[in-house]
């Protein structure tokens, strides 16, 4: 009998049970389905971030006074965040949504002005690392949801960069419907799984913070009961992150 085989056989299986290196940690629920516990509600809210049903639901008219946006308590850096959302309805229409080229650019008339349409539009997103510029936008414009606006129109920013953070593709579904999100950061890199399907590509965001909350984003106001601007009538629900 050879006596190297049981040695053999206990040093696969110790391998086995070890980690590899760089491995994940499991997903991490940010939304137990019950309540908003994990969140910072706005100051003076007044319960229009509540939870329906087992989701995130929002009506877009938040009586808070500052921030209207929904924060996570804790600071995430480098992760894997997965969650489903639908826009609700979209009462209001955008008379300025520009045709956006997927260099980032605007199409532009023979004027040399930019083409604007009116899209029946409500509007919404993910703020990664604390910041409104590094937003992963839920909307209903043609380009696609997963944009990063924010650096897309910062004309400081390289044409690669604007590129980058323009979806390849709209892969959203019709209004009322739920979509699914993958959102991977590592380091300065910017990755956006919509419906299966890549619209963000390693994109980069110079300057982004190296940790900080996740938001979902308020937008909209009202004036003598009628919307201004696309409100964020939307709902979240499944939120998990892996930290990296």
């Amino acid at each position: 009998m050879n006596a190297k085989l049981p040695v053999l056989a206990v040093i696969m299986c110790i391998t086995l049970l070890i980690p590899a290196a760089g491995s994940q940690r499991g997903a991490t629920p940010l939304f137990n389905g019950r309540d908003l516990t994990g969140w910072k509600i706005p100051a003076g809210d007044n319960g229009h971030w509540r939870v329906v049903d087992g989701v995130i639901d929002y009506d877009a008219e938040s009586e808070a006074l500052g921030d209207k946006v929904l924060w996570t308590e804790r600071s995430f850096g480098d992760f894997v965040l997965k969650l489903e959302w639908r826009i609700k309805s979209t009462p209001y229409i955008n008379q300025g949504v520009p045709i956006i080229r997927h260099d980032g650019s605007h199409k532009k008339g023979a004027d040399g002005r930019d083409i604007r349409i009116a899209v029946p539009d409500s509007d919404s997103g993910l703020y990664l690392r604390g910041s409104s510029k590094a937003q992963v936008n839920i909307w209903c414009w043609p380009i696609g949801s997963g944009e990063v606006y924010g650096y897309r129109t910062d004309d400081a920013m390289p044409p690669a960069v604007r590129a980058g953070v323009t979806p390849k593709r709209n892969a959203d579904r019709d209004i009322g419907a739920w979509n699914a999100f993958e959102i991977t950061m590592r380091g300065d890199r910017l990755t956006v799984v919509l419906n299966g399907e890549e619209v963000i590509s390693r994109a980069q965001l110079p300057g982004v913070a190296p940790s900080g909350p996740i938001a979902l984003q308020h937008h909209g106001e009202k004036k003598n009961g009628v919307w201004t601007s696309p409100p964020s009538l939307v709902q979240f629900r499944k939120i998990t992150i892996e930290e990296l």
